[in-house]
């Protein structure tokens, strides 16, 4: 029998028996040949070791087998053999010999990190994941989605908004502070701060668009995730869903709906959340929206829809605006059926109302809006009809180009046209729309009245009209007429043209010899300069003869450099003879005035002008005795502005254009009042009380401005040589307006212009300042006065000393004196407040003495001056204003030839 069927011992006394001993141990592992120190204990060996353990049922013996198993896998063994072989069906042996085992074998020993496939579970279930495995696979992908959000949170830089977003326009504000154009920058939009946007505005838009604004961060993953699935399957596509989002979206990216903007939205908004502050987000987006109409922010669409700034808007008016941004399209009451057919005015506004209505109830919900301040909005508040766009058509132009180069030329902080013309201001201006209405038809009624070029060609064509209006207590120029319209005569007719003041020019003779007096004739230079007597316009008497013989005030006969004597001429060639000072203005004789700024000096003179308002550069230089009467071309702006220095008791104001001016909110420029008293009132009283004798006393050449019921008036007639310019400057104590009249062709391709006579023009035999300007400015007036309260001038006191000056009766020429005289072709003869009835008087026998520096410019131009700055050098009859360029072009257009804006003070 083989060694390995033998039977085994059985167990001593107390170690257990019986068949189940038998079967474990059988059960026992054995190699070829079985140890009997395995098969039997020895005594020395139960000695040594732990008491064999007392086998239990047969559950025992499998678990035991089980073991064992595991143990012999765990050695290297694939069987339940010993270490010489392995049992059934086992693989290889052990180390200790090459007999297969009984156990299964063939798996790797050693775990994997990721144990997939299974590395203990057979047929399907191998391949079925643990939910370890899958609990860690989610943990990891949610890990690495969060580092990579932070990684892109980390990267991604907020831009700053975009050109457009921010593009902005100037607005031009009338004196009320109500719209009068935009202009300036091709976005109809003005930014402006939070504290000028209504609490209504911003709880209204909460409320229709993201109630959860002021906790949210920025951004709303549901709402992203409904974009992302509908743009996965194709359907429409989804706008950002908070205000956040939707202000990066204005502002900062692309309006494209495509997956790259999506996610750069959704970064972006997070980083806007966390950087920026919630006011500053609501504002930016409600600055940057798009509310129809061509309306870019809150601010435009205020002035827009309603005509008023965005903090003047009630909580009706404000969620109506937020309605708009639903799509104006469809929410504009106006309608848009060129859009689209069911975009009408009527289905619009079913919309817009239904939507009004909800916002205000869902106001009330969040506790946005009381619900008794609710019901006081039960009415749909219906925007404005659209206005037709003014741009610069008609007066517009020339009021905004006045009021731009005003402010570039006058702020403190630097502003060029460069600057203006990138947008963002707001400027108030002077101007009174009402009063600039009423110049501008005054002008159109007496044009379409007279003037009719198809009918005299030769007459009345390049006829041209200039006017302005001017506050005395204040210096505001309230209303301007720069011509029939700034898109097609561009030359601003209110600011320096050229022509000639005429006769209007006197008063400032008067004044100068009130305050500065004449000089002695019977003392020497030194002596005369510093003995001067104060002239009273009532007491001096003054030669008012025709082809008066003009002298110094010593008594020498005054001569130009050719040795020429000067004979003054008077209108229509009239003698006065003996003639007071008020009554020389009245009838606005030449003779005695010249005179008189003789005596008075003619550096004194041109002083006066200068205290009361004109501009030095508008004055030519030189000693020529026609300075007095009026061969100066000051502006009708500048004009109006002296006159109201003699209106308010003497005290100077520079006309201004521009009241305050604010970009985004934050003012950048604020009008100082400049008042500056430049003759004492006594003196302004009694030029007020002569002047209002040439308006008011029967036989003044002004008494076709008188106004209705009594209004007093006070003004001037002007005429000047050749028929080539008539004005007429007058004022109430609360206005002043200077309006003038010339022929110019200034045509911008005729480099020859030139100012051209005005006889036989609008059907007269000439134009006088008492005909067609004296005309509209009593029409202008009339209107502008309407509502005026029908105020006094101040009673002057007497001033001044009686003086007589000129000789009160001419000596009878000598023969050689009446050759002069009667050689009425000398230049000398012809500088006068007008030509006589026969203009061939007014010629000259030598052309080249027809535009010297004493006698005046045949064209009417200021003479030897060069145009001032921006004129040519050969001189030009405008003033310095040589072309005429598009209003656009022309932001300092004749700024540096002297007239309201050139040089300080402009």
């Amino acid at each position: 029998m083989s060694e390995h069927r033998r039977k085994q011992p059985q167990p001593q006394g107390g170690q257990g028996g019986g068949r189940a001993a038998a079967r474990r141990a059988a059960q026992r592992p054995a190699g070829r040949r079985a140890d009997p120190s395995r098969g039997v204990p020895t005594a020395s060996h139960s000695e040594s070791q732990d008491p064999e353990p007392s086998y239990g049922g047969r559950a025992e013996a499998r678990k035991a087998a089980q073991r064992g198993r595991r143990r012999a896998a765990e050695d290297g063994g694939a069987g339940a053999g010993g270490r010489g072989g392995g049992g059934r069906r086992g693989g290889p042996g052990g180390p200790g010999g090459p007999g297969p085992g009984r156990g299964r074998g063939g798996r790797p020993g050693k775990k994997r990190i990721i144990d997939y496939p299974r590395h203990d579970k057979y047929g399907w279930q191998r391949w079925m994941p643990s939910w370890k495995l899958v609990t860690s696979l989610c943990i990891a992908f949610l890990g690495s989605l969060l580092a990579a959000a932070t990684i892109a949170y980390a990267m991604v830089e907020k831009p700053n908004p975009s050109k457009a977003s921010t593009a902005q326009n100037n607005v031009y504000l009338w004196d009320d502070g109500t719209p009068m154009v935009s202009t300036g920058g091709e976005v109809n939009r003005q930014i402006i701060k939070i504290a000028k946007i209504p609490k209504a505005m911003q709880n209204a838009v909460i409320s229709a668009e993201n109630k959860t604004f002021n906790e949210d961060s920025g951004v709303d993953p549901m709402g992203i995730g409904r974009a992302v699935f509908n743009m996965a399957k194709g359907g429409q596509t989804q706008g950002g869903s908070t205000i956040t989002q939707q202000y990066v979206k204005n502002a900062m990216l692309s309006q494209d709906q495509t997956f790259k903007r999506k996610f750069e939205e959704l970064f972006i908004s997070i980083k806007v959340g966390a950087d920026m502050e919630k006011p500053d987000i609501m504002a930016g987006y409600l600055n940057t929206s798009y509310y129809g109409r061509g309306a870019y922010g809150i601010q435009a669409a205020a002035r827009t829809y309603y005509g008023k700034d965005a903090e003047d808007l009630n909580p009706s008016e404000c969620a109506f605006l937020a309605t708009l941004l639903k799509g104006a399209t469809y929410y504009d009451p106006n309608g848009a059926q060129s859009i689209d057919k069911t975009a009408s005015p009527e289905a619009n506004t079913e919309r817009a109302k239904k939507r009004w209505d909800w916002i205000l109830d869902e106001m009330v919900k969040d506790g946005h809006l009381e619900s008794a301040e609710r019901q006081k909005y039960t009415k749909f508040p219906m925007p404005d009809k659209p206005k037709q766009n003014a741009q610069l058509g008609g007066q517009i132009g020339y009021l905004v180009d006045l009021a731009k180069a005003y402010f570039i030329n006058n702020n403190t902080e630097g502003i060029t046209a460069d600057d203006l013309a990138k947008g963002g201001f707001e400027i108030r201006t002077t101007f009174n729309k009402d009063k600039v209405i009423a110049l501008e038809k005054a002008v159109q009624d007496v044009r379409k009245k007279n003037i009719d070029p198809k009918k005299r060609p030769d007459k009345d064509t390049h006829v041209q009209f200039g006017g302005a209006s001017v506050e005395p207590e204040t210096g505001k120029i309230v209303a301007i007429y720069g011509g029939e319209d700034a898109t097609k005569h561009f030359t601003n007719n209110a600011n320096q043209t050229g022509a000639q003041v005429g006769s209007t020019f006197k008063p400032y003779v008067l004044a100068a010899a009130m305050r500065d007096g004449v000089r002695d004739p019977e003392l020497g230079p030194e002596q005369g300069e510093e003995t001067r007597t104060k002239v009273s316009p009532d007491k001096s008497q003054y030669n008012g003869e025709n082809k008066l013989k003009i002298k110094e005030y010593d008594g020498q006969v005054w001569q130009n450099e050719e040795g020429k004597e000067w004979l003054q001429r008077n209108d229509g060639d009239k003698d006065y003879e003996d003639i007071n000072l008020r009554e020389a203005m009245k009838v606005s004789a030449n003779s005695p005035f010249v005179q008189l700024g003789m005596d008075v000096g003619i550096p004194l003179v041109r002083q006066a002008a200068v205290d009361a308002g004109l501009l030095e550069d508008s004055l030519p230089g030189g000693n020529n005795p026609s300075f007095s009467i009026g061969i100066s071309d000051p502006s009708a702006i500048r004009m109006a502005g002296s006159y109201a220095t003699f209106a308010d008791n003497g005290t100077q104001r520079e006309p201004y254009s521009v009241q305050r001016v604010t970009r985004e909110g934050v003012e950048v420029f604020e009008y100082n009042l400049k008042a500056e008293s430049k003759f004492d009132a006594d003196i302004a009283h009694n030029v007020t009380d002569v002047l209002k004798s040439v308006v008011m006393e029967k036989g003044g050449t002004g008494t076709s401005a008188q106004l209705p019921d009594g209004r007093e008036v006070a003004g001037k007639t002007g005429t000047t040589d050749g028929n080539k310019s008539a004005w007429f400057v007058g004022y109430t104590p609360q206005l002043s307006t200077a309006i003038d009249m010339y022929r110019l062709d200034d045509n911008a391709e005729n480099k020859n212009r030139k100012f051209l006579e005005m006889f036989g023009t609008g059907g007269q035999k000439e134009i006088h300042g008492a005909s067609f300007p004296a005309d509209i400015w009593r029409e202008y007036m009339t209107v502008a006065m309407k509502d005026t309260k029908a105020l006094k001038f101040p009673e002057p006191e007497p001033i001044g000393e009686a003086v007589y000056g000129g000789g009160l009766k001419s000596e009878e020429p000598s023969p050689s004196e009446s050759a002069s005289e009667s050689a009425s072709t000398d230049p000398t003869e012809s500088a006068s407040e007008s030509a006589s009835t026969d203009p061939t008087e007014s010629a000259t026998t030598d052309p080249t003495e027809s535009c010297d520096q004493w006698n005046g410019c045949e064209d009417g131009g200021t003479t030897g001056d060069p145009g001032g700055p921006g004129g040519e050098d050969s001189g030009g009859v405008i003033g310095g204003t040589t072309s005429s360029p598009p209003p656009d072009e022309g932001d300092d257009q004749g700024n540096d030839g002297g007239n309201l804006f050139g040089g300080p003070g402009g």
